[in-house]
């Protein structure tokens, strides 16, 4: 029976998420870092709305990936004229949490 419970555990183990977004830390991450100054959830300020962002690549399997990119280093001309800038100031892991938290900002 023990063998089972150990077994059942284990399973359990790798059907659980292994990072779990935490949609309010992030939130306050991107105000911290100014986020909002450029964007909003639905609609165009400086830059594009994160749901237009979401809508833009959601069926792209490296979307996170792809924003990471942005975020870190900055880009110009996917949007319109305007560029964003880098922020090579913010961890690696905290970029990718903004990012997989712009994917899940739907219209």
């Amino acid at each position: 029976m023990r063998t089972v419970l150990i077994l059942v555990s284990a399973l359990a183990g790798l059907s659980a998420p292994v990072h779990a977004l935490d949609a309010a830390a992030a939130i306050e991450m991107a105000k911290a870092n100014g986020c909002f100054s450029c964007h909003a959830a639905n609609e165009k300020v400086v830059g594009p709305a994160y749901s237009a962002v979401h809508e833009k690549y959601k069926d792209d399997k490296d979307a996170v990936a792809s924003l990471v990119q942005s975020i870190q280093y900055g880009s110009k001309g996917k949007w319109g004229r305007i560029p964003m800038p880098p922020h090579p100031g913010m961890s690696p892991a905290d970029i990718k949490t903004l990012a997989e938290w712009v994917m899940t900002i739907k219209p």
